[in-house]
């Protein structure tokens, strides 16, 4: 999905990853949790921190920090979960994220989003969906059924 497609004011859930500000759109989260035990899963990719009973079902855990080849997320006080709804095959897997703290939820309207950056063609931006502009700064905008290659999903799901 490209900006090109946003042609409604959205809602966007925006959270932190080191020093920078993220934005999921909120139909696509489920809910956020504290950080608690995550149980690690043998020879899983290495974003992948591991698995948390959430009522009942499996839900794999993954460090974006790690994803984005950023440092690995410190636990803190404001460390959290974030349950979203993945897109894989036509169906829909339950995904935690890691995040260093949420901030807030944002209405953005489409004049305030541009088209995420083309960086030359070794440099993969297809899971950005555009880069809000806030006061003066700007929230990248992620498209989480891209975030992940249908080879992550599959190892994350067979873990699970």
């Amino acid at each position: 999905m490209s900006v090109s497609t946003i042609t409604e004011t959205t809602q966007y859930l925006t959270f932190k990853l080191a020093d920078e500000i993220f934005a999921l759109d909120v139909a696509k989260v489920r809910e956020i949790l504290e950080y608690s035990s995550v149980t690690k899963v043998p020879q899983t990719p290495e974003f992948m921190r591991g698995v948390i009973n959430l009522r009942g079902s499996v839900v794999p855990v993954i460090d974006l920090r790690l994803k984005f080849g950023m440092t690995a997320t410190e636990q803190t006080v404001n460390t959290c979960i974030i349950v979203t709804e993945v897109g894989m095959d036509g169906e829909t897997i339950q995904l935690g994220a890691l995040a260093d703290s949420v901030q807030e939820v944002d209405e953005m309207e489409p004049g305030q989003i541009e088209a995420a950056p083309h960086i030359g063609t070794r440099l993969n931006t297809d899971f950005i969906k555009g880069m809000g502009k806030k006061d003066n700064s700007f929230v990248m905008i992620l498209d989480i059924d891209r975030v992940f290659s249908s080879g992550d999903l599959e190892a994350l799901t067979g873990a699970a």
